[in-house]
């Protein structure tokens, strides 16, 4: 079958060319590559849906965006995936690679990933933050919600990190095979649910990680809350430098205490206590 290529010009390209792709990431688009002047988006011919494109386009007014829309023959994206993909190197403490990479000897947590179509590779700068946090954080025997979890990259390191249960959960069907895959590759167990915050399982959590995006975030703002044990820690990302305010309002008039904040590249993450 055929896929759609769009191929979206974008100034500036930065942040706008990584909201696009957020907001794209809403159908069933299945792989997105970045390049100097913005990004190119692909779907199967079927699930296209321009009006949809149009949309988001155009609710974008602060960036001015044009593109081109092509048909093209079905991809290999896994052979396009080891064209593009390199390393994650977390200041040696965490290193993302591939099965076709050179191990890091130095690394102190090295995480070997296969992304397929899935979202959550390391390389976008909401996932080396939370990377970042989870780095810091003790960990041991605690329990672990990962809301969004993409390839399964921050649950699995919350497991190599000495955390005593983690769960993730992803809405994607390909992200869910996929971190599921990821997880047995790295030894690592880890229990993955398909689905939404429909099937957060009932139990309490130490730490809730959710890196979505502002409008996911606080429609199931509760859900999250609820999952989380009095004392316990929700990490969110997905989030630009311009959602900061909004966003600690509006998590704070639901009850928790912020408590510090990471950047980088006009994009944050946000911690809180319950």
């Amino acid at each position: 079958m055929n896929y759609i290529e769009y191929n979206f010009s974008i100034v500036p390209p930065q942040p706008f060319s990584e909201i696009l792709v957020a907001l794209l990431s809403q159908i069933e688009f299945e792989s997105f590559e970045e390049n100097s002047v913005g990004i190119k988006a692909y779907i199967l011919k079927d699930y296209d849906d321009e009006e949809f494109v149009k949309e988001q386009v155009e609710s974008l007014a602060e960036a001015e965006i044009v593109y081109e829309k092509t048909e093209i023959e079905q991809i290999n994206w896994n052979k396009e995936w080891e064209s593009h993909f390199s390393p994650i190197n977390i200041n040696d403490d965490c290193y993302i690679r591939a099965e076709f990479h050179e191990p890091n000897p130095k690394a102190k947590y090295e995480i070997v990933i296969q992304p397929k179509m899935s979202f959550g590779t390391g390389h976008h700068e909401t996932t080396h933050l939370m990377v970042k946090y989870l780095l810091e954080l003790d960990l041991k025997d605690k329990s672990v919600l990962d809301m969004g979890t993409g390839t399964g990259i921050l649950a699995i390191l919350s497991k190599m990190r000495g955390c005593q249960k983690a769960v993730g959960i992803d809405i994607d069907e390909w992200s869910y095979t996929n971190a599921v895959e990821n997880a047995e590759r790295n030894n690592v167990e880890v229990s993955f649910l398909k689905g939404g915050a429909e099937v957060i399982p009932n139990e309490k959590f130490d730490l809730v990680l959710a890196n979505i995006n502002k409008n996911i975030l606080k429609a199931y703002m509760p859900f999250y809350i609820a999952a989380l044990k009095e004392g316990g820690t929700i990490i969110l990302s997905g989030l630009l430098d311009e959602d900061e305010t909004e966003m600690k309002d509006f998590v704070t008039k639901n009850g928790l205490t912020f408590v510090d904040m990471k950047d980088r590249n006009d994009w944050i993450a946000l911690r809180f206590k319950k």
